[in-house]
């Protein structure tokens, strides 16, 4: 058992709630409570999935704009034109990095921030002396059921955001998750569906460069709150249809003889709508083309519940499955390989992930797609005893074909 799991199991849940509480309090006053400041405006953007891609949306759509803005997420640090890639293997960082990075926006002339929100990160009070401008809801689907201790708990959990923003709502009414989001009270509320809500796609017209029916959701999620603030929709369009890909994000990383995708999907919701971007052109098992998919389990120590339920997935759309290691922590991989294998016979095994990704292109031929998923562009292997390894699927599938 780590530090942080004896801490959670003898320390009471009030007092862990209050030194949340604390850390965040002491990281707003070092900070000057950047995150309350009239300079800027901070849009937070919450869900389950699309949330780095959402963020990276309106950060290209701001820049277009030119309008200084501020972006965090799960794939970068941005203020202004200085980039940097997150490698903290944490989507929301702790309270102090995220009030030195309000701060730093501020004294950089930024006059937004758009912050990528976990529930984990409401759970831990990271969200706190921050107040939101808008809030924009992408989507639910089950994620952190263990740690939250169910599904509406893990609801409530991002319900937070939306209790504590009251200005401005922007919310995908297509979820079914979204009467809960829209009875929360705001100054104003703004939809966007496929067909239904105040942004929708009968109404709204572009046309991406990004694979998978989901990113025209997270452009629109993205257009929404952009418009919110007057900025010109053929400006929004602009931006969205020039941006090609979003780094580990359905990123195509070979294109000949066949494709390799790179994606972060690791909850069922996100795998299957990546294998379902792919189902149509290649028809059935018995089709000319194959799609070829390397995936692992969810991380060591969480959501266990998922491990077989990705491997059905793969099971449903994939005609080569190739189950590998996957950040297991402290977890034994070979168990976590076995669970999402559990209802695969045909699933092909291979502990070393560099290994399985090399073996899946390997087997690849003309028109068929390799999809690797769990990591996206995440740099690091998480290991026991807290070992971080230098990682990058695409470079390794990058290496492969140069082989081949």
């Amino acid at each position: 058992m780590n530090k942080k799991e004896l801490i959670k199991r003898f320390i009471p849940k009030f007092l862990l709630q209050y030194y949340h509480f604390c850390l965040a309090f002491l990281a707003a006053a070092i900070y000057g409570f950047a995150g309350k400041s009239n300079k800027i405006k901070i849009i937070g953007i919450t869900g389950t999935g699309g949330k780095s891609t959402t963020v990276q949306f309106l950060s290209e759509i701001f820049d277009e704009a030119k309008i200084p803005v501020a972006s965090q997420s799960s794939v970068r640090f941005k203020i202004r034109d200085n980039e940097v890639i997150n490698r903290m293997k944490m989507t929301m960082p702790g309270r102090f990095f995220i009030q030195k990075f309000l701060r730093d926006a501020i004294n950089q002339g930024c006059q937004y921030v758009i912050l990528e929100v976990t529930s984990e990160g409401i759970k831990q009070s990271r969200h706190k002396f921050i107040n939101f401008d808008c809030v924009d809801f992408t989507n639910l689907t089950p994620e952190h059921i263990e740690s939250h201790g169910g599904f509406e708990n893990y609801k409530k959990a991002k319900g937070k955001l939306f209790a504590v923003a009251k200005n401005v709502h922007v919310i995908n009414i297509d979820d079914k998750n979204s009467d809960y989001f829209l009875s929360f009270p705001a100054k104003k509320k703004i939809t966007f569906g496929k067909e239904k809500g105040d942004f929708n796609l009968q109404n709204t017209k572009f046309n991406l460069q990004m694979n998978g029916d989901f990113n025209y959701y997270n452009a629109l999620a993205a257009i929404c709150v952009a418009r919110n603030y007057g900025i010109d929709f053929n400006v929004c369009k602009k931006a969205v249809e020039n941006l090609k890909g979003i780094s580990g994000r359905m990123e195509e990383v070979i294109h000949e003889p066949f494709q390799v995708f790179v994606d972060f999907a690791f909850t069922p919701d996100a795998l299957e709508k990546v294998y379902k971007t792919f189902e149509v052109p290649f028809g059935s098992a018995q089709g000319k083309r194959k799609l070829i998919c390397v995936l692992g389990g969810t991380g060591g120590g969480r959501d266990k519940w998922r491990r077989p339920v990705l491997g059905e997935i793969a099971d449903k759309y994939c005609q080569e499955i190739f189950v590998t290691n996957e950040d297991p922590y402290d977890e034994d991989p070979m168990e976590i390989i076995n669970q999402v294998a559990r209802k695969v016979p045909r699933a092909k095994k291979i502990l070393d992930r560099k290994e399985a990704i090399e073996t899946a292109i390997k087997i690849a031929k003309p028109e068929d797609v390799v999809i690797i998923t769990g990591k996206g562009s995440e740099p690091l292997m998480c290991l026991a005893n807290g070992k971080k390894i230098p990682w990058d699927d695409r470079q390794i599938a990058r290496d492969t074909i140069n082989k081949k």
